[in-house]
C-alpha cells in the first residue's frame, strides 16, 4: 500500500498569472471604437441601401380612373379612315342588321367602299325581333305558295332575295343628307327626315323616330331607328269600300 508523504513535505502551489499583453490592456479602451465602426455595416445588412435612404412617406390616394363611356363604341366616334361596314359589325345593338348586310355582297361592298357616300338607317335588334316574321318572309309568297314558300333551292332564293330587299330599304343614297332633302334608299324609295321642336328626328313619309345620330365616317354616318324602313315592292292591296292602302307609305281613297 502506497504511502503519503507528510503534512510538512506538502507546497503550496502557486498559480502564476498570465502576463498581460499589449493588445490586450488597449482592448478595452478600443472597444467604443470598434462598436462605432462595426454599428454602420451591421446597419447596411439589415437594412439595404436601397431602403435606408428612402425616407418614409405616406401611401399615395388611388388615381381615379375616368368614368367609362358607356356608349364608347366606335360607331360613336368621328374617323376619316373608318367605313360603315367597320362600326356596324362592332356595335352590339346592330348585330343582327349588320350580319344581314355582310351576307350579300352588293351591300357588303357598298359599305366598305370608303368612297360611297350613304346613310344607314339601321335598325336596333329590338326592333328586328319585334317583327311578326322573319325579315326574308314576304306574305305574297305564302299567299302564292303556301307554308312550303322557302322550301328547296327555290325557296331559299327568295329568302335570299327578301333579305337582300331588306338591307337596301335601310341604306339612303346620300351624303351628307341634309333635313327636308328627298333622297333615294338602294331598295328605290325616296324618303326624307325632319327636325321636330321637341329635338326628335323623324323619318318621312313613314314618321319612323331616329334615336341616334352617329357621327360621321369615311363613308357616311348611322341614324338608328326604332323601326322598320319599308321596302321599296311595297304591295298595293285592296280592301272594302273601295278604300286602297299602300302599305307602309300613305292612305288614299
Amino acid at each position: 500500500m502506497r504511502q503519503l508523504a507528510p503534512a510538512s513535505d506538502i507546497r503550496p502551489i502557486h498559480l502564476k498569472k498570465p502576463a498581460s499583453t499589449p493588445g490586450a490592456m488597449r482592448f478595452p479602451r478600443l472597444l467604443p471604437v470598434l462598436l462605432a465602426s462595426a454599428l454602420p455595416a451591421a446597419v447596411a445588412v439589415a437594412y439595404p441601401a436601397d431602403q435606408a435612404q428612402i425616407p418614409m412617406m405616406p401611401p399615395s390616394p388611388p388615381t381615379k380612373q375616368p368614368a367609362e363611356d358607356k356608349d364608347s363604341s366606335p360607331a360613336s366616334s368621328s374617323s376619316s379612315s373608318v367605313p360603315l361596314a367597320d362600326i356596324l359589325g362592332t356595335n352590339r345593338a346592330l348585330t343582327s342588321f349588320s350580319s344581314f348586310a355582310r351576307m350579300h355582297a352588293s351591300t357588303s361592298s357598298l359599305l366598305a367602299d370608303r368612297s360611297a357616300r350613304v346613310v344607314v338607317l339601321a335598325p336596333l335588334n329590338s326592333a328586328i325581333e319585334a317583327l311578326p316574321r322573319k325579315p326574308w318572309e314576304d306574305p305574297r309568297d305564302y299567299d302564292a305558295l303556301g307554308e312550303q314558300a322557302y322550301d328547296g333551292a327555290g325557296g331559299e332564293s327568295r329568302a335570299d332575295a327578301n333579305l337582300r330587299r331588306f338591307v337596301e330599304a335601310h341604306i339612303v343614297r346620300a351624303g351628307p343628307w341634309r333635313e327636308g332633302e328627298k333622297a333615294p334608299t338602294v331598295a328605290g324609295r325616296q324618303i326624307w327626315y325632319a327636325d321636330q321642336k321637341s329635338g326628335k328626328r323623324v323619318i318621312l313619309p313613314d314618321g319612323i323616330e331616329v334615336e341616334k345620330v352617329a357621327s360621321t365616317v369615311a363613308n357616311g354616318e348611322v341614324f338608328y331607328v326604332d323601326s322598320l324602313v319599308p321596302r321599296g315592292d311595297t304591295r298595293l292591296t285592296v280592301f272594302p269600300f273601295r278604300q286602297w292602302t299602300l302599305k307602309g307609305v300613305l292612305n288614299y281613297k
